[in-house]
């Protein structure tokens, strides 16, 4: 997979190709990362990519040709190299990202993703030259160097021989619309907490049994609207039922021993 990105700072996407699991695919060749600078793209002897904004207002905003240059300088680059490339920009205004739009994402043989800066991008830049905006949260950064980090992290480790275990990406949070069951490793007991005696049983089945409900425990207690936007199967609401009567029960006991 390849990623192209237009970015007034290049320098900052070494921190994923020095270490990690972004670092270990894109040195074994499972993804690739060109960064593409829009001053390179200037035609004026200061190297602007930027003027003040019409109507007034504080900020600058990132003119149209230095950008559009750079993002058809990259989109060339992929072209040749077989992919067929759509383009992003990273935005407060996209559409915010999900787990199955990094799925989506990881799906393409390659991105484009356009980082703004100061108060954005001109409109029209978007408008002509520009396939999607995407967002990753209701919150405001300093660029869109950050966002388009964050989408190549999650996007590379979905993709296959990224991570260590074949299953690890599918077995993550929100990788079947749930929040990840609880883990535990040795020791078997600190400061008086033990490891569920069922991680312990050698049941596999057992065990899977365990971490489905957990799973839909913790998202039904942090995320409802998980549940709500996914839906329950039968063998799920089975599982959360039994959980909610266990804990009935259990706060009615507690009750009787008070009193």
């Amino acid at each position: 997979m390849r990623f192209d990105v237009v970015t007034l700072f290049p320098e900052q996407f070494r921190i994923l190709s020095d270490e990690g699991v972004v670092a270990r695919a894109l040195k074994r060749g499972l993804a690739s990362l060109t960064t593409w600078n829009p001053r390179d793209f200037a035609t004026d002897a200061q190297r602007t990519v930027d003027d003040r904004p019409y109507g007034g207002g504080p900020g600058m905003v990132m003119k149209v040709a230095p950008l559009r240059e750079a993002i058809a300088a990259a989109k060339h680059a992929a072209a040749v190299a077989g992919h067929d490339s759509r383009v992003a920009y990273l935005s407060p205004q996209g559409r915010r990202l999900a787990q199955a739009d990094m799925q989506r994402i990881a799906a393409a043989p390659g991105w484009v993703l356009v980082a703004g800066r100061y108060e954005g991008v001109d409109e029209r830049l978007l408008e002509a030259h520009v396939d999607e905006e995407w967002s990753i949260g209701d919150y405001v950064l300093s660029g869109g160097e950050l966002a388009a980090m964050v989408v190549m992290d999650a996007v590379i480790r979905l993709l296959p021989g990224a991570l260590g275990h074949a299953d690890s990406a599918a077995q993550d949070s929100h990788g079947d619309g749930l929040l990840d069951c609880p883990h535990y490793t040795r020791p078997e007991l600190i400061d008086g907490r033990s490891v569920p005696p069922v991680l312990l049983s050698g049941d596999h089945a057992a065990i899977a049994r365990w971490r489905r409900q957990q799973a839909l425990v913790r998202t039904w207690q942090r995320r409802p609207d998980l549940l709500r936007a996914r839906g329950l199967g039968e063998d799920d609401r089975a599982l959360l039922d039994e959980f909610m009567r266990g804990r009935a029960g259990t706060a009615a006991e507690q009750e009787r021993n008070e009193t």
